[in-house]
């Protein structure tokens, strides 16, 4: 009896995905659990296995085709003898089941001989190669497969890092950036002294490779939902921003004297987000209206901390959340939030790791940003940004110094939210990093 595979259920904000690539095709046979195609949802990517062996005999959507949850996207049959036979009349025969009929058919002598000469090529081009079956499948995100076929780069060329050698996109771009590094190109000859002054610009440009070119990029599930997701947050929420800027050398002084051993005891680097989130906790508990959300008419206030760490992946943003923050030591903060990141961009988050949060840390400071409005993450109130520590001329008790300074920004909805209520949470959040100390006591 035929088996339908179905979009699986991944969860109650996703109903719909996208076939990324199918790993077989018609015809094929399949094992119970073997990976038969990869879907991208806008949060997470996902391989579909088979429900039970047998032969894929029909593909319902092809790649890049928008798919719903719980939609047929393949039928596989039992491979009984039936199917085994069809199967085997739809495989060309091996050479050795073909020779009897080609020694039935050989020509006389003198007729039709090269024709017959003709076709050897290509029988030996469809040879398989001594003591191979089956071409083995190339294990690859699909973001790796859409870099590698907008570079046009050759996956079996490129060794993989991710779990059990799969491709990642890291892998492919490293790949093209070799293959085009300035030491690999040829060298571009000098231009002729002699080119004539009336040819037409346009034709110059072709010339020298700086044709006006577009190209047009479908986007993925993920970008289109971000995209979608930040137009509805500001045409939903009153959101407003307040600035700060926080004084750094507490922080970078602990750090300092602590790096080395931190290190050694927890295999990871003391950084500042461990720092941020304890601060953020600590006012959240004065300020609870921030760790809230809105349902109707009502304000859901939220007794637990579950903060989103922002973390920007190749294929877009997304916010891993901290479960139960309040009760993580420095330690595991910095562990989880380094295992978030490393996951994002390997593309192997899970649904339980984006799920949920109820306020967010985003640090565009990471990538050289001085100042910023970040924007809200529905249906979170509260979403705080850091950004790049600079030194500054500041004015400490009546003199100015030089410190390593940091500007704050906290977006706010309005609507439930006071200003002069986020204006105190953010200065509480400066009083707590600027004294490390004090995070021990909340």
């Amino acid at each position: 009896m035929p088996a339908n595979v179905v979009v699986p259920e991944v969860g109650e904000s996703i109903v719909d995905a996208r076939v990324a690539r199918w790993l077989k095709k018609e015809g094929d046979a399949v094992s119970a659990g073997e990976p038969l195609v990869e879907l991208e949802t806008d949060k997470i990517d996902l391989e579909v296995s088979a429900p039970r062996a047998g032969v894929l005999r029909r593909i319902a959507h092809a790649d890049g085709a928008d798919v719903k949850v719980g939609e047929v996207l393949a039928v596989i049959e039992e491979r009984d003898a039936g199917s085994g036979s069809r199967v085997a009349e739809e495989r060309p025969p091996a050479p050795e089941s073909r020779q009897p009929e080609a020694e039935s058919r050989k020509p006389a002598a003198g007729s039709r001989q090269p024709e017959a000469e003709s076709r050897q090529p290509e029988a030996e081009s469809r040879k398989p190669a001594a003591g191979s079956g089956k071409p083995e499948a190339i294990r690859a995100t699909p973001a790796a497969r859409n870099a590698a076929q907008q570079n046009d780069v050759d996956l079996k060329k490129v060794q993989g890092s991710g779990e059990a050698g799969r491709v990642m996109r890291r892998d492919v771009e490293s790949a093209f950036a070799r293959r085009d590094s300035p030491s690999a190109a040829a060298p571009v000859p000098a231009p002729k002294a002699d080119l004539k002054p009336q040819t037409p610009m346009r034709e110059e440009r072709r010339q020298n490779g700086d044709a006006r070119t577009e190209e047009r990029v479908r986007m993925s599930k993920r970008r289109a939902t971000i995209a979608r997701r930040l137009v509805e947050a500001q045409s939903t929420a009153a959101m407003l921003t307040t600035f700060n800027e926080v004084d750094m050398s507490a922080v970078q002084a602990v750090r300092e004297r602590h790096k080395q051993s931190f290190k050694e005891r927890h295999g990871v680097g003391l950084g500042l987000t461990s720092f941020f989130v304890k601060a953020v906790i600590g006012a959240l508990r004065e300020f609870p209206r921030l760790n809230a959300e809105i349902q109707g008419d009502e304000m859901v206030l939220k007794r637990y901390y579950d903060i989103g760490i922002a973390v920007g992946a190749s294929e877009g943003l997304v916010v891993p959340v901290l479960r139960d923050a309040d009760r993580l030591s420095f330690a595991q903060i910095e562990q989880t939030v380094r295992a978030f990141a490393k996951a994002a961009e390997d593309g192997t988050l899970s649904l339980s790791d984006i799920q949920g949060g109820t306020f967010t840390i985003t640090n565009g400071g990471v990538f050289g940003s001085l100042l910023s409005t970040p924007i809200l993450n529905p249906p979170q109130v509260g979403i705080l940004g850091l950004h790049t520590i600079k030194d500054r001329p500041v004015a400490v008790n009546g003199q100015v110094v030089i410190r390593p300074m940091m500007y704050t920004a906290l977006t706010y909805d309005h609507r439930i939210v006071d200003g002069a209520e986020a204006v105190q949470f953010l200065v509480r959040v400066k009083q707590l990093v600027e004294d490390p100390g004090a995070l021990l006591l909340e």
